[in-house]
Parts: structure tokens; sequence; C-alpha cells
């Protein structure tokens, strides 16, 4: 008997791979720099952007994600280690994160427009890899919050600002370039970080001794990290006096003489997503600490830290939505079914047009906050009080839209979608996180109701905002008499709060992409968004919208 072999396995009907592009030849990325004052930066993101759609850079991303971060918590002979070995290909990632500049460096460079050119550069480089991006994070927003404390600021800012990534445990005064983290958390409060029981008891010689047990904790291999503790009563700002309460401190892994510093590393979080970082609960037993701002004020001094990384929450999300549509954007180009390409028929269409307006808006919307931090850093008043209660916002919303976003476009590829190899079940299963990192829904959604009765200003800012498109279109004007109608009744506000939040960042979508985009994306988006004519899913786009003109802006969908 023998066999006779046919060909059974030709390939046919699948989309190429989608690499060695420019993930920056994006027409909504470079509007929106243009528009936030960094279009000097276009070379650069493009740069950056042919190097995150490289085959390379898509390596490296898998391969963080599958070889995960190891703990060692001693040594050979017994002694504690607490340190964590990362695969190489983490390490490169975080080299080009840092070598571009996506830190801490902007808060060094007096340049219009550069917060706007890291949060581009970001969100670009996001597309290889979203994990990574964490420490990057906390190291650009650390900066603000030292400046609490001068001392410390003029010694650590300028290795925290540089280019350079030098990663490993020595004095941090002897290395080219600095990593910072932040541990609030902790098992019994969780969010509600006044719970904290980590105690601070302050020393002879100005510094502070903390013993406490932190719940979550990422990136343990940073250098400096910024850590709420409550300062002991009779300890004030200069180590003497006052009612004690909850206080931030400085906590260096290791010390300025060379010696480790007390950091034990009990575990690493088995998460979800984000698997390249690495996630962990530390022990402090008399772990050297420095105060930052004044004894008692701790989630005021780092609260600054908080919204710097709740700003890279909204740009991280926005990132993940720009990429997964580009993914199935690229795969719908490609597919046929039913004698024809799936983009060319009409019920598909309208699923990546509506997912692309909704991507252009977090993307629009990210970019604007982006801008309100690098005008309100130079002193524009107006913009702060603009950022206070867009930060929130934007927080809340983008984050919420990430996960239902991926998965439609995880969809749009059928089965292809939904195997690793297509990258998008690593997209989806990081996509929660921004919408818990740095205050969970309930969270952000009554930090919006605080602005708002507290900060009046900052509604004001915002109202400014909207009124750049007055007139402009007449569902958007509309919605915006609405909501200020609800927003004037105080009553049940906390019961209403993620409506409230909901309809003011649509608002605030609407406002910009009104000003900003094309009338395709616009008319689509206040329609559907603000108007009503939209179902509960996506694909969903009424009759009458432009959708060749929504789709010719999607990366992956154009030739």
């Amino acid at each position: 008997m023998r066999s006779n072999p046919v060909r059974t396995h030709e390939v046919t009907n699948q989309a190429p791979p989608l690499t060695d592009h420019d993930v920056a030849d994006d027409p909504v990325l470079l509007e929106g720099i243009r528009s936030e004052g960094a279009e000097w930066y276009e070379e650069d993101l493009h740069r950056i952007g042919r190097l995150a759609g490289s085959e390379e850079a898509r390596r490296w991303g898998y391969e963080a994600n599958q070889h995960e971060p190891v703990l060692r918590t001693h040594d050979r002979y017994g002694s504690r280690l607490d340190e964590v070995d990362f695969h190489p290909s983490y390490h490169a990632l975080m080299d080009v994160a840092m070598r571009e500049g996506l830190g801490g460096t902007p808060w060094a460079e007096d340049k219009p427009g550069a917060h706007v050119a890291r949060a581009a550069g970001l969100m670009v480089w996001g597309f290889a890899d979203q994990s990574h991006l964490c420490p990057v994070s906390m190291t650009y927003a650390v900066v603000p919050a030292l400046r609490h404390a001068p001392e410390q600021a003029a010694l650590y800012e300028p290795l925290l600002t540089s280019r350079v990534y030098d990663p490993g445990l020595r004095a941090p005064g002897g290395k080219r370039g600095l990593l910072a983290g932040m541990g609030m958390t902790e098992k019994q409060g969780g969010s509600d970080v006044r719970a904290n029981s980590t105690v601070a008891t302050p020393q002879s010689d100005g510094t502070w001794r903390l013993r406490g047990h932190k719940w979550f904790t990422s990136a343990p291999m940073n250098d400096l990290f910024l850590v709420l503790a409550q300062a002991e009563p009779g300890a004030g700002a200069d180590g003497a006096g006052g009612n004690g309460g909850l206080s931030c401190f400085l906590v260096p892994r290791v010390l300025p003489d060379g010696s480790r510093n007390t950091f034990r590393i009990q575990r690493l979080k088995d998460k979800l997503g984000n698997r390249g970082n690495a996630s962990s609960e530390p022990e402090f037993d008399d772990t050297v600490a420095w105060l930052v701002g004044p004894v008692g004020r701790g989630v005021r001094t780092i609260i600054e830290m908080v919204t710097m990384t709740r700003l890279d929450c909204i740009l991280s999300s926005a990132s993940g939505m720009r990429t997964a549509l580009t993914l199935a954007g690229h795969h719908v180009r490609h597919r046929a079914a039913f004698g024809a390409k799936l983009i060319d028929q009409p019920l598909m269409r309208n699923v990546i047009a509506d997912l692309a307006v909704e991507s252009e808006a977090a993307t629009t919307l990210a970019l604007r906050v982006a801008g309100a931090v690098d005008r309100a850093q130079r002193g524009d008043g107006r913009e702060q009080g603009f950022l206070r209660l867009a930060t929130a916002v934007a927080k809340y919303w983008v984050c919420k839209r990430q996960p239902a976003m991926v998965a439609e476009a995880l969809e749009c590829l059928g089965g292809n979608g939904f195997v690793e190899d297509s990258d998008l079940p690593r997209l989806y299963r990081d996509a929660p996180l921004n919408g818990i990192w740095e205050g969970s829904g309930n969270v952000s959604a009554l930090d919006v109701l605080r602005a708002l009765t507290r900060e009046p200003d900052s509604l004001e800012a915002f109202a400014d905002e909207i009124a750049l498109a007055a007139g402009a279109d007449s569902r958007l004007d509309a919605a915006w008499r609405a909501l200020r109608a609800e927003l004037a009744t105080p009553e049940d506000a906390e019961l209403r709060a993620r409506w409230l939040v909901e309809r003011l960042a649509l608002v605030l979508q609407g406002s910009l992409l009104v000003r900003h985009a094309p009338a395709a994306v616009a008319d689509a988006f206040c329609a559907s968004r603000l108007a009503g004519a939209h179902g509960l899913a996506f694909g969903t786009l009424p009759t009458g919208v432009d959708r060749a003109g929504i789709i010719a802006r999607v990366p992956g969908a154009r030739d």
C-alpha cells in the first residue's frame, strides 16, 4: 500500500503579517500633535513609529510577556536578594522608551509641546508592548511630586529626566538614569489609601523609618519609590511636634552609601494581563525614607504623581484602542468572504467605521489632556483648571471604552483573532488594566464630583473649552445644554455620577472632533454618541454617515 499525497495545505485568503510599517503614519495622531503644539516632533515620531511597527519590536513585545519576570528572594547562601529578573526583550523595550525621552525627560525640556510630544511617542511605542510602559509612566509622573522635597529633587531629578536606561540595583547617585515607582495601596484599604497602616518614625538624622506592607507596588526593580505611611503623632515637618497622619515618603531601593534598603518582596502578582511588568508585595522593616511634602499631607503630595499616571492610563488606553483598530483594519482589508473583501461589505464597514470614530475620539481627547499638562506646567491657570476636571473625566471614559473596543476588534478577525499569534489576546488581557490602575471607575467618578463641588473654576475652564465649538453642531449644543441642567441638580449626584461623567466625556470629545476632525468623523460622533442614533454595540452607526471618509483614516485599512 502506498500513500498518494496531494496538496491539501495551500494557504490562501489570509491577511499578510502587519510588519515593517510606520505606526506613526496615522492622520489622527499627526493632526493631534499639530493642534497641540508639537508639530516639531513629527520626524522623531516617525522614527519611533517605524521601530514600533518592525518585526523586531513585535518579537520583543511577545517575548517580554511570554517569559515573565522571575522573583529571586534569596541567593544560594540564604541571604536576602529581593531582585526580579527580566527577559532581554523587556530590557530592549525599556531601552528604547527611555532613549526616546518617554520617561521624565519633558520636565527638563523648556520647549512648548514637550509633554504632547512625549504623549504621542508613548502612544506609538505602545503598539509594540503595553506592559513595560508602567515603570516608564511612573518615572514621568514622580517629578512634580518629588519637587515638594527640594533637596531630594535637586539630587535625583536630573537622573529621573535622563534618556539613559541603566538597570540594576546600585547607589542612585552612581547611575546614569533612574526609574521611579509608587506604593500606596494596602490589603485592608485598596483605593481607600487613608486606611494605610504602614508606620513612619522620625529619626534624629532627619530621615524616617518605615514599617508595614504594601499590597500593590509595580516595578520593584525601580530605583526610587514614593510611599504613603502614617507619621507617628508628635512628628512634624521638621521631625518634632505636629499631629502626624498620612504622609508621603521617598524610599530608595539602594541607599546613598551603596547598602541595600530593606525592601522585602514577598511575591509577584499573578495578573490577568500586563504580564511583562512585575507587580509586587513589598514589606518595609526599619526601611529608610525621606519625607516629601508636609506631615499629614501625604495624599495631597502624592496626588501630583497620581494625576500624571492617570494621564498615562488615558494615553495607554487610547494607544491600545488604536492598535486594535489597526490590526482589525488590516485584516478586513485583506480577508475575503462571500465573494468580496470584508472591508467592502456594508455590515463590516459599519463596524470598522464605528471603531474608528471611538478610537479617534479617544486619541484626540488624550492628546488634548497632554496639551493641558504642557500649558498648565507653564503657568496657564485656565489650563490648570481644565486639567483638574478633564483628566478625571477622560480617565474614567477612555479606560472604560478600551475593553469593549478591543473585544470588537478581535471579533473582526474571528478565530484568527482568538489565537496568540494575532497579538489581540494579549491586548485584550491588558485592556482592563488602565480602568483599575490609579482609581477604578467609581473612584474616578467621585473624583469628578469633588472637582465640581470644591473647584468650580475647573468646570468654568471645561465650559470654556466646550464653548469653542458652540454653534458648530446643533446636536452638540443640545447635549451640552441638557448636561448643564443635570449638573445644576445636586440631588443624588453620587448615584448619578457615572452617567454624569460619561456625558461630560462625550460632550468634550464631541467638541474636540467638531473643531479638529474631518466632517465625516464629527458628524458620525454627534449623530451616534450625542443624538442617540446608536445601539449598545459597535457597528450600529446610523445611515447617512460618511463611512468611506471615516475608514480612510484607519491606518491598517488604508492602501
